[in-house]
């Protein structure tokens, strides 16, 4: 089984122009959708698709509209009850795949609210293969919050603990690079950048595995770095690897780093090589990119062109 947290989940509004968007000016959309979204719902809904068992732990008040999206999406899932309401996201997408996002902020999480989502994920994690803890922190946690998830599900499971996937950026990685072992980050190149203080958006393959490198495995098992359409990295302690994207048509960028993940951990619980589960994350992101919204791609959505895969290292 994989679980996935998305402590700070989102109603993604997603609003397709027909022209390049013009601030400041009034502009016809072609069409509008909502998806439950949020980097872990989104995780989840694409490992559940593809036919593997998934449960998704998320906070949710009672009540909450975005309870009828998350229903629509058929996911497994586990809601940790909270007073506040999930957010809402806006995406704006051109017809050239330009992806314009305007994220709120999220619900604040109490102390007992926080805690009661660690005991959530602790108790789902029992028997697991992987967890993912994916996406923004809400306001009212720390920083360190995954770091606190993580540790506690060591310590309750123990040997038997799942492999522990993080997608986060800004000081929740900063904070999970320096005190929590993960056994994965999934950074794209800008959020690399950041945590180590240097851009990286747009830099050359050989910069982000020098980068790549100061981390693994000193602090990180393993770091699949996300590069749009030039494909990704997977650096690994044996080895480091590259992989470029088919060529499809781009509808909507968002959510496409998150099907990358789940691309990747749903080619680890079946046993792929480390290549093979590169292979299958640039599929899955291609297929994210090029379907409209947030919606989750299925294995009859993955793009059949060939994926070539170079070692760097």
């Amino acid at each position: 089984m994989i679980v996935t947290l998305t402590a700070n989940p989102s109603l993604d509004r997603t609003v397709v122009l027909p022209a390049p968007l013009q601030v400041g000016d009034v502009q016809s959309a072609d069409s509008a959708r909502e998806d439950a979204g949020g980097k872990g719902i989104n995780v989840a809904r694409a490992i559940a698709a593809a036919g593997e068992d998934c449960l998704a732990v998320l906070p949710l008040a009672m009540g909450d509209p975005f309870d009828a999206a998350l229903r629509e999406a058929a996911l497994r899932t586990q809601a940790v009850p909270v007073r506040g309401h999930v957010r809402a996201n806006l995406a704006i997408t051109d017809p050239a795949g330009v992806t314009t996002k305007l994220n709120l902020p999220g619900a604040e999480l109490s102390a007992d609210e926080a805690a009661a989502v660690i005991d959530a994920v602790v108790a789902a994690s029992a028997g697991a293969g992987w967890l993912v803890l994916a996406g923004s922190l809400p306001p009212g946690v720390a920083d360190d919050f995954y770091v606190r998830i993580m540790r506690a599900v060591r310590a309750a499971h123990g040997t038997a603990a799942p492999f522990i996937a993080v997608d986060a950026s800004g000081p929740a990685l900063a904070c999970v690079v320096a005190d929590g072992a993960p056994d994965l980050i999934k950074p794209n190149d800008d959020e690399l950048g950041e945590l180590v203080g240097m851009p990286l958006d747009g830099a050359d393959t050989a910069a982000v595995l020098e980068v790549a490198r100061s981390l693994v495995p000193a602090r990180v098992g393993a770091a699949l770095i996300t590069l749009g359409s030039r494909g990704a990295v997977l650096v690994r302690a044996d080895g480091a690897w590259l992989a470029r994207p088919p060529r499809i048509q781009v509808r909507s960028t968002v959510g496409a780093g998150d099907s990358s993940l789940a691309g990747y951990v749903l080619a680890a619980m079946r046993g792929a090589d480390h290549e093979e589960r590169l292979r299958l994350a640039i599929r899955y992101g291609a297929a994210a990119a090029s379907l409209p919204g947030t919606q989750a791609p299925t294995p009859a959505d993955l793009p059949v062109g060939d994926v070539p895969v170079a070692r760097l290292a």
